[in-house]
């Protein structure tokens, strides 16, 4: 049975919409748009092409087969190879239950990832504390990332991220990084944030299979 991928974009504010109807045309059913914005220094904008503007995040489950050129399409018609024009990237999902109108079954597997570039550090913290994770990871060697308000999509239910609840007072914040410092960023956010104390929030990474816009 196939498995699944997570596509991401980071796409500059107001073109949420645009990803989802580009990815329509390469098989994608449906997706979710956030609401966020990009931080960092000034290497930031010439390393991963954001800013400090609003952003709108956009996530779509779709099987693997589909997931290389979605990925691929959707990158080169939102021209996301120049520069501040946004990043798309494709993760695997281990596990995928629900959302009928997407799959008609709903199995679980394990993708192995080789040779991983880059990989993907997700922090769930109070809301105000997000600038405190990307300071955190910056002075390790990250070059900023994506900060997300779980309240800015305007969904009134308590929404999830990876069957994560996150409440409306919590930030999440997405920093892309190479494979070689990620360890160093998780110990320097965990140390400052002291996130292995209960309630001081949630962090995890996983592998990008494939990225478009990273410079």
């Amino acid at each position: 049975m196939a498995g699944f991928s997570l596509i991401c974009c980071i796409a500059n504010d107001n073109d949420g919409s645009k990803v989802l109807k580009i990815a329509h045309k390469y098989g994608v059913k449906g997706g979710t748009i956030s609401l966020g914005k990009g931080t960092g220094s000034n290497h930031l904008l010439d390393l991963l092409g954001l800013d400090e503007t609003h952003k709108e995040i956009v996530t779509m489950i779709v099987e693997n087969e589909l997931a290389s050129a979605a990925t691929a399409g959707i990158s080169q018609e939102m021209a996301f190879h120049k520069p501040h024009h946004g990043i798309a990237f494709s993760l695997s999902v281990s596990e995928f239950i629900g959302r009928k109108n997407i799959v008609e079954e709903t199995p679980t597997t394990t993708s192995e990832v080789k040779d991983i570039v880059y990989q993907i550090i997700y922090v769930i913290v109070d809301k105000g504390q997000g600038e405190d994770v990307i300071v955190a990871a910056n002075t390790v060697g990250a070059k900023g990332g994506t900060i997300m308000n779980a309240r800015g999509a305007g969904i009134h239910e308590v929404q999830k991220l990876f069957s994560v609840e996150i409440e409306p007072e919590k930030e999440e914040v997405a920093i892309i990084v190479k494979a070689e410092l990620k360890d160093n960023i998780v110990s320097a956010i965990k140390e400052h944030l002291k996130i292995d104390e209960p309630g001081n929030g949630i962090l995890f990474v996983m592998d990008i299979n494939e990225a478009y816009g990273l410079r």
